[in-house]
């Protein structure tokens, strides 16, 4: 199969430090590519991949800073997926909404997966706009704010089975890895471990348009002495950083599309304390891989008994549910459908 993959410019595929969307698109490239299908990237030119590379820009959006309008980018690279269209069996975008109006009108079977929250009230109409276009969730949590979206199925994340190594005994500390932000409550994380006494190590970046949280409400909840502020780490640092500590806090408070963290700490096996909200519900087996809370005085009680978890059961667990072969071969269920329905002239939500 002929397969062109899209991903957004904001961070290289996969990203050289923090980013979700990127990383998955490597590991669902990568795939595709060892199963034997012919697949293209259209990505940052400073991207690693098997597949051939089409690149637009030479740089990762956040890391060049010559360039102000992320637009002007993103559109000469929908320009160059609809010029080569016709070469593909289907394309697969990770840029939602940009390509929607350039999508209605490709020829070329097409799907979407939407990576990011769907509950902006603004979003609404956008959608219902464009309910003829095929797009994919990344949990059943994530398409509540939208259900009349052109859905055509669920992939989970996955992560490919050696790149992280499983770490049978608990380490010493709680980890918190992801980004400083209001709603992924890191003060929260801060709290759980000083009241059980237990060493935080936080890995995570502060965005811009966080800087001002940071410097208000978080910063000085650093001066703990049981807390320790690594900052942002890359790839290579995650396995030793996840592997080595005693439970992943992910004390979260927005409804989380999918939370690539928490598979990636269970390959490691290391188990979750994870708010409810969003998509935890459907990756943490509660009392298997982790416990599923509801206040911060429950995520206190399921930390100190987070030792009765079998770390081996954790990495069981993600073998078998969060692996790269499955969510590829998920996706290629779904290319095989549109490219069914596309050849036989289906019509998707009343619209040829």
């Amino acid at each position: 199969m002929k397969i062109a993959q899209v991903a957004p410019l904001a961070e290289s595929v996969p990203p050289q430090l923090y980013g979700g969307t990127e990383r998955v698109v490597a590991y669902l490239t990568d795939e595709l590519v060892r199963l034997g299908h012919d697949v293209t990237l259209f990505a940052s030119g400073d991207s690693n991949t098997s597949a051939p590379l089409v690149s637009v820009w030479p740089r990762a959006l956040r890391l060049d800073g010559t360039c102000r309008d992320a637009f002007v980018p993103h559109m000469l690279l929908l320009e160059e997926v609809l010029r080569r269209a016709d070469d593909f069996d289907v394309i697969h975008f990770h840029t939602a909404p940009l390509h929607f109006p350039l999508a209605r009108r490709l020829r070329t079977p097409h799907v979407t997966t939407l990576h990011g929250r769907l509950d902006m009230p603004e979003l609404q109409p956008l959608f219902d706009e464009f309910r003829d276009i095929p797009v994919v969730s990344i949990s059943q949590a994530q398409q509540a704010p939208l259900p009349h979206a052109g859905w055509i199925g669920t992939v989970y994340h996955g992560l490919p089975h050696n790149l992280l190594r499983a770490h049978p005994r608990p380490g010493a500390y709680l980890a918190f890895i992801g980004r400083i932000s209001p709603e992924k409550r890191v003060d929260r994380a801060i709290a759980i471990a000083t009241a059980c006494g237990v060493p935080l190590k936080i890995a995570a970046k502060v965005d811009p348009a966080d800087r001002e949280y940071f410097e208000r409400d978080i910063r000085h909840l650093l001066d703990n002495p049981l807390v320790e502020y690594i900052g942002e780490i890359g790839e290579s640092q995650k396995a030793a950083f996840l592997g080595g500590a005693t439970a992943l806090l992910f004390p979260i408070d927005w409804p989380e599309p999918f939370g690539l963290v928490m598979i990636e700490a269970m390959a490691c096996g290391v188990p979750v304390v994870a708010f409810r909200g969003g998509s935890v519900s459907e990756v943490v087996d509660a009392g298997v891989t982790g416990f599923i809370v509801e206040t911060v005085d429950e995520a206190i009680r399921a930390t100190c008994d987070i030792g009765r978890l079998d770390r081996r059961v954790c990495r069981e667990t993600f073998e078998r549910r969060f692996s790269v072969t499955r969510m590829a071969t998920d996706y290629l269920e779904l290319y095989e459908q549109m490219i069914s329905q596309r050849a036989g002239g289906t019509v998707l939500h009343g619209v040829a």
